[in-house]
């Protein structure tokens, strides 16, 4: 995995509307995964405050958790991301 992709997951992982399944989806990293890289990669702080923000129920990183009427993993305004790589502008 280069370091793009780790600044990339990092990113999504952050983002409270990204579920764990779009980065699954994206990366074929699974929920353990995602959070063991965000326990390397970030303060400890950091990570506490990103750990209890997806546990308080506000963030839907779960599909489950999310309103049923949203069916994508990113907002119709975002350039269209194809495999691994985001479009350039």
């Amino acid at each position: 995995m280069t370091l793009g992709d780790m600044e990339r997951i990092i990113e999504m992982a952050w983002e409270d509307r990204t579920p764990f399944e779009a980065i699954h989806a994206q990366f074929g990293m699974s929920e353990a995964e995602v959070i063991a890289l965000m326990r390397r990669s970030l303060k400890r702080s950091s990570f506490n405050l990103w750990r209890k923000r997806v546990n308080s129920g506000i963030s839907k990183k779960h599909l489950a958790k999310r309103n049923p009427e949203i069916s994508r993993f990113k907002c119709n305004r975002q350039r269209v991301i194809s495999l691994n790589k985001i479009s350039k502008r």
